[in-house]
């Protein structure tokens, strides 16, 4: 990822006028203790298995994501001219932390781990106009016994 002193001017001060309201410390939601939640991912980084639909700008479409994948059956369609791809490259777990996820699974921190995750490609498209596919993918999540997301903006 590019560094926010490296960016044009003109970015860099588009960035920075971005409006980030704080959040309050208490969670939206109650639940059960982490170690007996079903954990979901949901990354913006445009990725898809080998073989799916690339994503295309402004569509607010999402691909889903099967939990036993390999990094390497993934491909980034993110169409961002600014977005760098190194990380990605390097290592999956920079956009989508899977095997961090396995790894807090097998320790005990968190109960399970999703069926699927599902990923957005988050350039060109305002998120207002993402609520009924956001309302779609909060359902297959309920079909799926999710009760934590964590989710990887990219």
């Amino acid at each position: 990822m590019v560094r926010l002193n490296e960016l044009p001017e003109h970015e860099r001060d588009h960035l920075l006028s971005k409006e980030c309201p704080p959040f309050a410390t208490q969670p939206w939601v109650t639940g059960p203790p982490l170690a007996q939640r079903r954990v979901a991912l949901i990354t913006s980084a445009g990725l898809h298995r080998r073989g799916d639909q690339h994503f295309y700008t402004r569509t607010g479409a999402y691909r889903v994501i099967p939990s036993d994948i390999e990094g390497r059956e993934l491909v980034m369609s993110q169409v961002s001219v600014n977005f760098d791809r190194t990380g990605f490259q390097q290592d999956i777990n920079v956009v989508l932390p899977i095997d961090r996820l396995r790894g807090l699974h097998q320790d005990g921190v968190i109960g399970s781990i999703a069926t699927h995750h599902y990923s957005f490609m988050g350039a060109g498209i305002m998120p207002e106009k993402l609520e009924p596919t956001a309302r779609e993918v909060a359902a297959l999540l309920r079909q799926d016994g999710v009760d934590a997301v964590l989710l990887t903006p990219v």
